[in-house]
């Protein structure tokens, strides 16, 4: 059986925030416990994938971790330069999220 995951749809909250000067966190808080549990389930966010959806080395990811109580994946990843650093473009780490709002995966 083919499955269909857009993360869009499933997701209340997707977003990106500092995690410190030297790293990025990306929250990704599901609609309800069934979305969470079918997406923990297939085991869809990896590091191999973030990386490659990022465009970053596998390295460069400190963690994915899911998180049922929260209904939540966090996503914490070295920061390429750190924040206020001279040519940083995003000091808040607010602007980070933007791939994952159009994120799809088909098993």
């Amino acid at each position: 059986m083919v499955k269909y995951f857009d993360l869009f749809d499933m997701a209340d909250v997707i977003r990106s925030k500092n995690a410190g000067p030297y790293e990025f966190t990306f929250d990704i808080i599901f609609k309800d416990a069934d979305h969470f549990e079918e997406f923990a389930k297939a085991d869809i966010m990896t590091p191999a994938v973030f990386a490659k959806l990022y465009n970053i080395p596998e390295t460069d990811i400190i963690s994915v971790i899911y998180f049922a109580p929260a209904k939540a994946v966090k996503i914490t990843i070295i920061r390429p330069m750190a924040s206020g650093d001279l040519g940083e473009k995003d000091i808040y780490g607010a602007q980070q999220h933007a791939p994952l709002l159009d994120f799809e995966y088909t098993l």
